[in-house]
């Protein structure tokens, strides 16, 4: 919005033409998400208090957990406003990308929300039926499934539509899954289903500690937002073999704009934790990251940065899995941030540790455009 703002007065002062560098709008969404976040997070977590909006704590948790009891919660809302606030006026609005990736947060945002809402009216962990979860969990992971391969038709290049589906796999130059070869693109949409609604989840099951899921989210958006930059510049996509998809260019800002917020939140829900996230955050935040992937075509190379979400998911299964066909825990608990709880780590070491881990796991997986 303020971009075409400034793109008129530059015409009368030739500075303000600086606005169109896409690196100096990225920083300013990354300033004005954070500003936001920092201006108006103490008064959100009043109002949420005023509200009665506390956490319902899990009984089969750890029991050090149970003092967290009542600690506010649906926080995401204020991630989630600074991430649209700072989108919507640095990030330019003819751009479909930015569009399909608010809507993902509007409408995984929603289903967090009502998830939230019924524990805390209920005064039960469980929240929203499973059922109607999941259904409107898929309605919007099929969104943008459809949504992609319908601009991916649209291009008058065969190749660009081609490269818009199928899967680059990470340290070869040019071997890809051909998504595109199935008609009517089934497979690229099933596949585009399972990245989002899998990466939902998984930052959904890391959000367990206090600022554990969120620093992670922010340096993988960081390290999307890097791939977004590269597969959006023709010259930087055609150097480190990747493909060129002018839309991506735009999704750098919302990149910008999620690492500002969740820095902002950080500031209130670092250890001990002013206030949680919620699931109307950590189902909305996985989303846009796993749609961020789909778009720059970076999956693979997401499963890596964001592998700390992969392994909280996997815990889970695997304990499931385990117990359910054998009687016996592989875990001392799940998600696997739990078990390092239960095995005397304290709960500051488990954070920083993990944290420690998604840096370098996001290192790796940048690597991987140097390495094709």
């Amino acid at each position: 919005m303020l971009v075409w703002f400034f793109e008129w007065l530059s015409q009368y002062y030739s500075p303000f033409s600086a606005v169109s560098s896409l690196t100096l709008r990225a920083l300013l969404a990354v300033i004005t998400a954070l500003g936001f976040s920092l201006l108006l997070g103490r008064r959100v977590i009043r109002h949420l208090r005023t509200l009665r909006y506390g956490q319902a704590i899990r009984d089969d948790g750890p029991q050090s957990h149970l003092a967290k009891t009542g600690t506010p919660t649906m926080g995401g809302v204020l991630i989630l406003t600074s991430i649209g606030v700072a989108s919507l006026l640095w990030a330019r609005l003819d751009n479909p990308y930015v569009w399909i990736l608010l809507v993902v947060m509007v409408i995984f945002g929603a289903v967090g929300w009502a998830d939230d809402w019924l524990k805390i009216k209920y005064k039960d962990p469980k929240g929203l039926i499973a059922r109607k979860k999941y259904f409107w969990l898929s309605v919007g992971a099929i969104f943008v499934g459809v949504s992609l391969y319908y601009i991916a038709t649209l291009q008058p290049d065969a190749t660009t539509t081609r490269m818009m589906q199928d899967l680059l796999l990470p340290v070869f130059k040019d071997w890809y899954i051909p998504f595109s070869a199935v008609p009517f693109g089934i497979a690229f949409i099933i596949f585009t289903y399972f990245v989002i609604n899998g990466a939902s989840n998984a930052v959904n099951l890391t959000d367990g500690l206090d600022g554990l899921a969120i620093l992670p989210v922010v340096l993988v958006a960081a390290g999307l937002g890097a791939m977004a930059y590269v597969s959006g510049d023709v010259r930087f996509s055609e150097y480190l073999h990747v493909p060129y998809i002018p839309y991506n260019s735009e999704v750098i800002i919302v990149c910008g704009a999620m690492v500002g917020a969740g820095l902002g939140f950080l500031w209130f829900n670092a250890h001990p934790a002013q206030v949680f996230m919620g699931d109307v955050g950590a189902l909305a935040l996985g989303a846009m990251l796993g749609t961020i992937a789909v778009m720059t075509r970076q999956e693979i190379a997401f499963a890596i940065m964001g592998g700390l979400f992969v392994a909280e998911a996997i815990s889970v299964i695997l304990q499931v899995g385990s117990y359910k066909l054998r009687k016996k825990r592989i875990f001392r608990m799940a998600p696997l941030h739990h078990h390092f709880e239960e095995i005397g780590w304290k709960e500051t070491q488990v954070v920083a540790r993990f944290w420690i881990i998604a840096i370098v796991l996001v290192v790796l997986g940048l690597m991987t455009l140097k390495l094709r």
